[in-house]
Formats: C-alpha cells, structure tokens, sequence
C-alpha cells in the first residue's frame, strides 16, 4: 500500500476549535496510528475514507488521488473502495447477521432480503464461523461474534485497505486478546493493507509494521516510525 496524507481541517464545537494538520506517507501493509483521545485520529481516518472532507490538501492511495482540494477532486466514499470499520461496529440492528454482511455488496438503499444468496457472503460467514448464527440479529451476538460480522461486511467487497478505528476498545482484556491474533492471522493470509487507529500499545506491538504518533491533529515522530512530521495550522 502507498498511502500519501496531507490534510488539513479546522473542526468547530461550540467555542473550541480544533486543528487537524496531518502529513505523512506509508509504503506497507500495516499501518498504526496511536494517539490519546482527542489527538484527531479517527477524523483522520474518515478524511482517508471520504467521510470528512478536509480544508486543503491531498489523499492518495496506490497512486489515485481520493482527495485534491487544488485540483477539486473529492471522490465519495463508494468510489474509494475502502472498507471502514467502526468502532462500535455500526451494524444494522433490524438485520440479521447474513444481511448485515450481504449489506457490504449492496447497491443502493434497499436491504437484502432475509434469505439473501451470495457466494461471497457465504465464504465470510463461514470463514468467521458465523454460520450458527447467521440469522440472528446484532443483539443477540456476543462482542466477538459483533465484530466478526463488521469485518465479514467489510471484507465482502474486496477493498483494496482497510480503516479500522479502535476495533478491540469496546471488548474485554480476554476477547481482545483472542480477536487481535485472529485479525493478525487473517490479514496476513488475505493480506489487505490495513491502517489502525488505537491508544492501546498492544496493537502497536501486534500491528505496527509502520506506527505513527498523533497528538494534538498532527503526526508527530514515532521510535522505528517511517514519518513525517508537522506543525499544527
């Protein structure tokens, strides 16, 4: 993966005003970005994702530019060809796991049907071993069964990264332990480029192939990081 990010934007709230002013480049497939609350990283990662649209700079990934505020270019989050997961999974509670997933290969704002089939969403579900409860809805899953059906939907359209905003915060220790080695284990087999965002140094020690430091809306440098740094707007 070849990422190039320098993005600026100047977020409101109230009469706080918060800087994002974050440049770096990233030529593998694990990125990590750790930060504490409030450094600005998961608005980094929805710029990344076309979620939010930054002030000025540029977006890039293996050569295509998501985002050029010179040139006036800003694709929409479906042309990216990103998968963003959430970090408290933003599954669809009136879906069942099966359609949840089948939801990553829709087109439109129509859900897929109860009885949806699909090939692809039949290898996710059985690669996450989600075949026994497939056809229950979110809130009768476990916390591990949750996020295996956000990975599943995620995974089913074959993005070319994948944006993962604190995906084990919202587990307890003993889970967090088992999924971060399942998600080690699986993006190495598939091996989808991958950018994380955590304040957890055991991601880091699991994941960070390239880690940035992020506080304050900008990158700072990182021990063993490949970075670039800037100063706050």
């Amino acid at each position: 993966m070849q990422l190039d990010i320098d993005i600026r934007k100047t977020l409101r709230s109230g009469q706080r005003v918060f800087q994002l002013h974050a440049r770096f480049t990233a030529q593998c497939q694990r990125v990590v970005v750790i930060g504490p609350s409030g450094a600005g990283k998961s608005q980094l990662l929805k710029a990344i994702a076309g979620l939010m649209q930054p002030d000025g700079g540029h977006v890039r990934l293996d050569g295509q530019i998501l985002f050029d505020a010179q040139q006036g270019v800003n694709l929409p989050p479906q042309a990216r060809n990103v998968a963003y997961l959430f970090q408290d999974y933003a599954l669809f509670p009136h879906l069942s796991v099966r359609q949840n997933i089948a939801f990553g290969l829709a087109r439109g704002w129509r859900n897929p049907r109860r009885n949806h089939a699909s090939k692809a969403v039949d290898y996710w579900i059985d690669a996450f071993q989600l075949g026994d409860v497939a056809d229950q809805a979110p809130h009768e899953l476990s916390g591990g069964q949750r996020q295996r059906t956000a990975l599943a939907r995620a995974l089913v359209a074959q993005p070319r990264a994948l944006l993962l905003d604190e995906p084990f915060a919202a587990l307890d220790p003993g889970l967090r332990v088992t999924l971060r080695a399942e998600l080690d284990a699986l993006q190495r087999r598939l091996q989808v480029p991958m950018v994380l965002i955590t304040h957890d140094p055991q991601d880091v020690a699991v994941f960070g192939e390239q880690v940035l430091q992020m506080r304050a809306g900008a990158i700072e440098s990182h021990p063993g990081a490949r970075t670039e740094s800037l100063a706050m707007a």
